[in-house]
């Protein structure tokens, strides 16, 4: 065979040759996809055909053919345009559907919630006490069991006091009150006030009515309802704080980790020093509590009620604990014993704690919580007068370790930033 010379044209011949192999594979091509068009058509035919005589039987599913291994659902469709009106508002309404149930679930939840948050709080300012006894070498677990038995001892120990000596004096009272209301209408400013009010006039017919205490209290029965649930609640939280103590460091990591990596570090030293701070609050509560209890405890030795001065010493500081209303209702419970004593006394120890009141609410606590979580003495007074009005007691309580949390945040975060601007 003589072969064609490089760089020459091939022959006609092999050209023709090609074009017929090529004409024929095409031929081919097309009588194999004629021959798949058919078997898909037959396919078809007979999957309709099934499918219709599966209706017919009454079959609830459809017949389905053997399909792609990858895709046995069928073919996916197009995803949906992100931008389209529908897409949009469909989400737009499941948000707000479930922001409302979640405000819902709240608002049922919100009893249990705030046991769980107390917890939680007294977890926290109990824990500078556990690690006191950490560094003293003791194991976590040892620390919390001490802690636990010793508030159980106290409270204990309170309760009994303070029922023991006071249920005499309180039942006292409740017998002199008339006399004692008589004895006010002795005084000229008194009784000029009465006639213009009414108010101790109003008293002595509601102290008369043999059903005052009934209406006063709602019942035994649902006194004995309140006070059951009231020692539930106490149960509930006073568990809770132990585990939420136990498992504080846990709980403090796992928080932290939810934190990108990157800024881990700095959300964990800003969360060690909201806790610390929140800690310090209530060492700086309990000093004002302290106070409390030992100017009342002179007080009223000095105004000649030393018999009594010990448990209700102990019983104002422990109420000065809870913020706005602790140190009245303290105040009151002792300008009641005053009165059932004497009705100097009483003016005595209700001009006193007037004074003392006012002290402690504008210049004791403003600068105590200074000094222990760095707060100024005119926010302190500002987030102690919110928290009330918005959360109640629970508010209070909570607003200045919010507000220390609050001022760290700005000043090391948000100040630091505008710095660096």
């Amino acid at each position: 065979m003589t072969s064609t010379p490089t760089g020459e044209n091939p022959p006609a011949g092999a050209i023709a040759d090609a074009t017929d192999a090529l004409a024929d594979a095409a031929d081919d091509m097309a009588a194999a996809a004629d021959g798949m068009a058919d078997a898909a058509d037959d396919l078809a035919d007979a999957t309709a055909s099934e499918a219709r005589r599966r209706r017919r039987r009454g079959s609830l599913f459809d017949h389905v053919p053997e399909g792609d291994s990858d895709n046995p659902y069928g073919e996916p469709g197009p995803p949906v345009s992100r931008s389209a009106p529908f897409y949009r508002g469909f989400w737009a309404a499941t948000g707000v559907i479930l922001a409302v149930l979640l405000a819902s679930a709240v608002d049922e939840a919100s009893s249990v919630l705030l046991l769980v948050l107390i917890a939680g709080f007294l977890a926290v300012g109990l824990n500078p006490v556990v690690e006191f006894l950490i560094g003293r070498g003791w194991r976590r677990g040892w620390a919390v069991l001490v802690v636990a038995v010793s508030l159980l001892a106290v409270i204990t120990l309170i309760v009994v006091v303070l029922i023991g000596v006071l249920r005499n004096q309180i039942l006292s009272f409740v017998d002199d009150a008339p006399h004692l209301l008589k004895d006010l209408l002795k005084h000229k400013s008194i009784a000029h006030l009465n006639a213009k009010y009414h108010v101790i006039t109003n008293l002595e017919k509601k102290l008369e009515n043999p059903n005052f205490a009934e209406d006063t209290f709602g019942g035994v029965f649902n006194v004995g309802l309140s006070v059951f649930k009231g020692l539930g609640d106490t149960v509930v939280v006073f568990v809770l704080t132990l585990y939420f103590l136990s498992a504080l460091p846990q709980l403090k990591h796992g928080i932290y980790s939810l934190a990108p990596a990157s800024r881990r570090a700095r959300v964990g030293k800003l969360g060690d020093e909201i806790l610390r701070r929140v800690g310090r609050f209530v060492i700086g509560a309990f000093l004002v509590a302290l106070l409390a209890g030992t100017v009342s405890a002179i007080f009223l030795v000095i105004v000649g009620l030393g018999q009594y001065a010990l448990p209700l010493a102990v019983m104002v500081a422990v109420l000065d604990l809870v913020p706005l209303v602790g140190s009245l209702l303290g105040a009151s419970i002792v300008s009641v014993v005053g009165l059932a004593n004497s009705l100097p006394i009483g003016i005595a120890c209700v001009a006193f704690y007037l004074v003392y009141e006012t002290l402690e609410g504008y210049v004791i606590y403003p600068r105590v919580m200074r000094s222990s979580v760095d707060v100024p003495e005119y926010v302190t007074i500002v987030a102690v007068l919110l928290g009330g009005a918005v959360g109640g007691v629970i508010g209070a309580l909570l607003a200045l370790p919010i507000a220390a949390a609050g001022l760290l945040l700005v000043r090391e975060v948000w100040v630091r930033r505008q710095d660096a601007m």
